[in-house]
């Protein structure tokens, strides 16, 4: 059928020993009723004309978007080329983007609500006790738990230049769990990469399990995000828009490989970013999310996860994910509900379960460098013409 998300098979699965199994029957994904968006062009043209403008000033050179909307793909549309070159080669609905920072919710958050509802993952256990290596001269560094390395407030700085220290993965690792504490754990809310690699590493040591495969055998696979993956074999090269004209570290060309530096000396795979796919695979996973993690996770697992934390005081985020704050980039309409991430990149994911919404948004804003930042003007723009244009407006 046109439009169709998900396959009709998928990766068996035994959700008990979290294995393929030959034996088991694959569980059935959650699908969408309907793909229907033959009107698109129609109920959506505010969306698109916003983006189509921001294409024709440079906001980004091309982006995809998918919308869903009560179980159905409402909104599937490709606009722009991979470069600001007029022979460059036009985005299409399956062309496949570097999903930057939403790899943090996609596959290491989703990860993470898997083994928690499994029962191997204590959310308050001192993360010293996965990886002893996080230990140092100290002390709080023991404080530090998988909650708080989920809600971003471990005491962690944000972003550090560690591909400038070393030029290996282990290297790489080693130098992200030696990364002072900027304060006391759970007392301040600071963005961290550095937190996401200590919790992926963590999260790899109690599955026993790389954060690739395990993400592959337990979402992709079930999910049927067959366009979903770290390091995309070359031969994706040509749906793939390129990010950046990298003449500093790396001296090429960057594409259909991660634009994150820590990311690419850890070989591609990486918690905080590394993963590629495609518009309509994110809105699979959205669409899961909608379905009360079904058939991923429990809904109590999920609304866990989802639910804004509480502490420190002015925070955003819950656990993995973030929620919408004053101004948030998910517009004004999307209810206090909502959840979702935003990618360096130029893409993002934002889900309502009270409207039952979703808009997956994925653009190569970097190109050819990352200094225009005018996409945090798009954003809520485009959220907000998609709510007007479904009759949403609170």
């Amino acid at each position: 059928m046109a439009g169709q998300i998900y396959p009709e098979t998928a990766v068996c699965y035994n959700r008990n020993i979290g294995k393929h199994s030959l034996n088991t029957p694959t569980p059935s994904p959650a699908r969408f009723p309907s793909a229907d968006y033959a009107d698109q062009d129609q109920i959506f043209a505010s969306a698109f004309q916003i983006l189509e403008r921001a294409v024709a000033q440079k906001v980004f050179p091309g982006s995809s978007v998918a919308i869903t909307r009560k179980g159905k793909l409402v909104a599937l549309k490709a606009l722009g080329r991979f470069t600001y070159e007029e022979s460059s080669s036009q985005v299409a609905v399956d062309s496949i983007f570097d999903l930057a920072s939403v790899t943090k919710v996609v596959a290491t958050t989703s990860m993470a609500m898997i083994l928690y509802e499994r029962g191997l993952l204590d959310l308050e256990a001192p993360v010293v006790g996965a990886i002893p290596e996080f230990n140092g001269d100290d002390p709080r560094r023991r404080e530090v738990t998988f909650h708080m390395l989920l809600a971003h407030s471990s005491g962690l700085p944000g972003h550090e230049k560690l591909y400038l220290r070393t030029h290996k993965r282990n290297d790489l690792i080693g130098e992200a769990l030696r990364v002072p504490l900027k304060s006391p754990p759970g007392t301040r809310v600071e963005y961290s990469d550095v937190g996401f690699i200590a919790l992926g590493l963590a999260l790899e040591r109690v599955a026993e399990d790389s954060v690739d495969a395990f993400c592959q055998r337990e979402l992709f696979g079930p999910l049927g995000m067959l366009q979903t993956t770290f390091n995309p074999p070359s031969t994706l090269q040509s749906r793939i828009p390129p990010t950046a004209n990298d003449q500093t570290f790396r001296k090429r060309i960057i594409q259909g490989e991660v634009y994150d530096e820590n990311a690419s000396v850890m070989g591609g795979v990486a918690p905080h970013a590394g993963l590629f796919s495609t518009a309509s695979n994110v809105a699979t996973f959205a669409h899961a999310m909608l379905n009360g993690g079904a058939p991923i996770v429990r809904p109590e697992t999920l609304s866990l996860f989802k639910r804004r934390e509480t502490s420190p005081p002015g925070t955003s985020r819950a656990l993995g994910w973030d929620t919408p704050s004053s101004p948030s980039q998910s517009g004004k309409y999307f209810s206090p509900a909502s959840f979702g991430h935003l990618g360096y990149t130029g893409t993002s994911l934002w889900i309502d379960p009270e409207s039952q919404l979703s808009v997956t948004l994925l653009t190569n804003r970097t190109w050819p460098d990352s200094s225009n930042q005018a996409i945090r003007e798009v954003r809520p723009l485009v959220h907000d013409a998609v709510v007007e244009a479904l009759g949403s407006v609170r």
